[in-house]
This record gives structure tokens, C-alpha cells and sequence, in this order.
């Protein structure tokens, strides 16, 4: 199987973004059905939010991991290969078998279609999903752990008979797939639940904390939540980490190492680790510490205030909500409280419909010059219209034709003591891991690019109109 079979598979199925996001779950669950019901051959952690999904569902691999559990992981977006995408233990799904995979699939949704029994082709992420759950069966993974593109209730990984179901936190964001208040998302989120599971919940804004609670007592789901039955202490910084102790209902480990920055890394790492805990559980076997603390201190997960240089500091984080943005600008206020803003630099892309005034708002204490670049996407925000949001808010703002350009301006602008802080959107920090990486991996971070094109205009990530459905591309 030659790199050109590869890419012209991806090209095939990237196609299919165009199709944009539909409602109902009738299509996945067609394909799985012709598939034999991957799905149903291994338990699962099912994990939802606005922020921090992808993390927890790394570490709780990593923990499963360690305890010699075969475990599948499906995340999503991807940053430099779509076969970061599926995972057993650390190991992405080959090529071939993504060209075999995604071959298979797309003649069974042909067959499906024409008997009538699906009204569609399938999307993207119907096609992935199906992908992922179909490799697992077949490297007859123990367990695996699934992240919910967009929302839960009516996403295509919610065909999961999960053994436990998470939900990180619950924020504003793709209301228009999701609804426009913070208790609309919660209920689509919150539809991961379903009898027969456990549930475990992060720290939830009280209009959201209402809604999950009652959906769980309504489905008889038991919930652990993140400050009360589920706690983090001992918190201390190092200089590739940070060590803190978790406490659960049946158990309290301390001394936990994690290689990740970021304060609000350790209660994702709680989470996991309680998720962890409620699977084991249910599964009948017992969550040993010594491989709890190794599964955490081998995590890696790219892009989430990831240090890519030194002296001066280089990172980079996919955040692009203010709320992330801020969590970003507390974290870096612990690891560089020094720092003078005139001597850093942020690096800033990001797509149309991001609250760009917010996010900069956030940005803005942390340096004297913003250098502003385009995204490799049909829904990028030009640096001219990026400029207007920034006005006011930064001393130096640079425009620059394309990421690579904009980050040798930003380090230009770095002084020795400072940091150049690289956000604002996936593709962005994709783009510039994509050019750090020797790969063969092709560019096709957008649907644009090298295929078909869907008409211009607002829509939802992953290419989708319909409301309260869909997933992430």
C-alpha cells in the first residue's frame, strides 16, 4: 500500500465534510449493524465537554494502559495525522488499514443506501467512527476510550453501551449546533448517560450542574463529581511538570507525576483516574497505584500548553474559547510569573464564529506584541479583520502571510527572559507541528483543500447546519 493509495483515500473521505452535520444517530448505527456491532465487543469510557475531553481521555488511556489493558482510544480533531485519530494503547491505526477500513465502509454505505435503508451518504465522522470501532474489534482491545465530537446526546459515538460516562465541563460554544444557553449544551452533553452506567462530573457552573444532575437521576446513573466525592491537593510545579495528589470515595493516591503543564491538567488527571476507578469496578478488577502512577507520568498529549523550545519558551495550546484562553494566561502566570509582557509575544489564528475580542482580551496581559495569521481553512478570519478585534488591546500587532512567517516575527519580538505563546485554533498549531514533523502524512486540514469545496458561510466545525447534532471534524 503505496503513500498516493493513502492520501487518495483521505482525499476521498475528507470530501465528505462538505456533507456538513446531520441529526440522528440512524446512519452510524446502520453501518455498525453491517459491520457486525464493533461497538458492543468491549467496554467503555464515553467522555464529553466543552474543555478538556481530549486530555482526560489521554491519561485515562494511559492509566488503562499501564495496567496491561489493550485499550483503544478515539479522539478528535487530529493536529498532524489523521491517524492520531485511533489508537490502541500508543500506537495509531496503520494505513493500510485505514485505506482497507475506510474502502470497506464506503461500499457498505453505498449498498445501505441504495436498499434504502439509510436516506444518505454518510458524513466524515460517521465514517470515522465506524473506522475506529471497527479496528478495535479488531485488535481485540480490553477497553476503550471514546471522546464525543460535538455535544453527546445526538453525536455519532453516542452508540456506545459505555460502562461510564464523563462529562468535563459545560461552557458556551457551537451554540449554534449545540443551543444558545449554558443548560441547552448541558442536556445535549448530558445525553451520554443512559442506565446500567456511572458518571463522573467536573467542576459544572450551577445552571449546568442542575441539568447533568437530574438527566443522571432521571437515567439512574451514580455520579462522582470533581470537588466534592473527587479532589485534588499537594499541588507543585516542577520544571517539566507538576506532581499533586488525587482522593476518590475508595481511595487517595499521592505523589502523582504528570509531564503536562497547565493548571488545570491535574483535575483532568482526576478525572481520568476516577473514571478509571468506576470502569475497574464495574469490570471486576482491581486499580493498582503503582500503575496509576506510571500511566500518568508516560502521558503525552500534544498542543495543550505544550513547550516546544527553551530560552526563550515556545507554546503552543489549540485554545479558542476565552475560557480556555484564560485558563491558559493563569497557567502561564505560575509558570513564568516573571515575565516581562514587553519582551512576549502571542502568535494568533482562528476561525469565523470564535469570540476573537474575548479571546485577545484574555491574551493581552501576557504581551506587547500580537502577530496575527491567517488559518489553513475555508472559515479562517483574515488578519485584517483579526486586527480590528485586536485593536487597542496590544502594543505591537503584526500581520504576517502564514504561520511559519508569523512565528519567526514572534520570536524576533521575544526577549531572552519571555515566551512566545502560539493560539487560537487547531489548525493553527497542526499547521506548525506539520511542518516540525518528518512525515509523509498529507496536508488536509480542511475540506478545501485538494477536493471539493462547500459554498462560504458560517457553519459549525466538522462542516455541519443542523442543529443540536453532529460531531467534530
Amino acid at each position: 500500500m503505496g503513500r498516493e493509495e493513502y492520501r487518495a483515500t483521505l482525499e476521498r473521505l475528507f470530501r465528505r465534510r462538505r456533507f456538513g452535520m446531520r441529526p440522528g444517530l440512524e446512519v452510524v448505527r446502520a453501518l455498525l449493524d453491517g459491520l457486525g456491532n464493533p461497538e458492543r465487543t468491549y467496554p467503555a469510557i464515553h467522555i464529553t465537554g466543552s474543555k478538556g475531553k481530549g486530555s482526560v481521555a489521554a491519561m485515562a488511556r494511559a492509566i488503562l494502559s499501564a495496567h496491561g489493558r489493550r485499550t483503544g482510544l478515539f479522539t478528535s480533531p487530529h493536529l498532524v495525522s489523521y491517524r492520531e485519530r485511533i489508537r490502541v494503547d500508543d500506537r495509531l491505526i496503520s494505513p493500510a488499514a485505514v485505506v482497507d477500513g475506510v474502502d470497506r465502509i464506503d461500499r457498505l454505505g453505498e449498498e445501505l443506501e441504495r436498499a434504502g435503508h439509510i436516506d444518505r451518504a454518510p458524513t466524515f465522522f460517521e465514517v470515522t467512527t465506524a473506522l475506529a470501532f471497527d479496528w478495535f474489534r479488531k485488535q481485540r482491545v480490553d477497553a476503550a476510550v471514546v471522546e464525543v465530537g460535538i455535544g453527546g446526546r445526538l453525536d455519532a459515538t453516542n452508540v456506545l453501551d459505555a460502562r461510564v460516562g464523563v462529562i468535563t465541563t459545560v461552557e458556551l460554544e457551537h451554540t449554534d449546533v449545540l443551543g444558545p444557553t449554558v443548560a441547552a449544551i448541558a442536556r445535549e452533553k448530558s445525553g451520554i448517560f443512559h442506565p446500567g452506567m456511572t458518571g463522573v462530573l467536573g467542576e459544572l457552573a450551577p445552571e449546568a450542574a442542575v441539568v447533568v444532575e437530574s438527566e443522571a437521576t432521571r437515567q439512574g446513573v451514580p455520579l462522582w463529581r470533581l470537588g466534592a466525592e473527587v479532589r485534588v491537593g499537594d499541588r507543585t510545579l516542577s520544571e517539566d511538570g507538576q506532581t499533586f495528589s488525587v482522593r476518590t470515595p475508595r481511595r487517595t493516591v499521592d505523589g502523582l507525576t504528570l509531564p503536562l503543564l497547565g493548571r488545570f491538567q491535574p483535575s483532568n488527571a482526576a478525572l481520568a483516574l476516577a473514571a478509571v476507578e468506576r470502569l475497574t469496578t464495574a469490570l471486576g478488577f482491581g486499580l493498582e497505584e503503582a500503575q496509576v502512577r506510571a500511566g500518568l507520568r508516560e502521558v503525552r498529549w500534544a498542543g495543550r500548553l505544550e513547550r516546544v523550545a527553551r530560552r526563550p519558551e515556545v507554546y503552543y495550546d489549540v485554545a479558542h474559547t476565552p475560557e480556555s484562553a484564560r485558563a491558559v494566561v493563569e497557567s502561564l502566570a505560575e509558570i513564568a510569573p516573571l515575565a516581562d509582557p514587553d519582551g512576549c509575544a502571542v502568535l494568533f489564528g482562528c476561525l469565523r464564529g470564535k469570540d476573537a475580542r474575548r479571546i485577545l482580551d484574555a491574551f493581552a496581559p501576557l504581551a506587547h506584541t500580537l502577530v496575527l495569521v491567517p488559518v489553513r481553512s475555508q472559515r479562517g478570519l483574515p488578519p485584517a479583520e483579526l486586527r480590528t478585534a485586536a485593536l487597542g488591546r496590544f502594543p505591537r500587532i503584526v500581520l504576517a502571510p502564514d504561520a511559519e512567517t508569523g512565528l519567526r516575527l514572534a520570536r524576533a519580538a521575544t526577549g531572552p527572559d519571555g515566551f512566545t505563546l502560539v493560539a487560537g485554533s487547531d489548525y493553527l498549531v497542526g499547521e506548525l507541528l506539520r511542518g516540525r514533523a518528518a512525515s509523509d502524512e498529507p496536508d488536509l486540514s480542511d475540506p478545501g483543500l485538494g477536493g471539493e469545496v462547500a459554498p462560504d458561510g458560517p457553519r459549525p466545525p466538522a462542516g455541519g447546519g443542523a442543529r443540536r447534532a453532529g460531531s467534530r471534524a
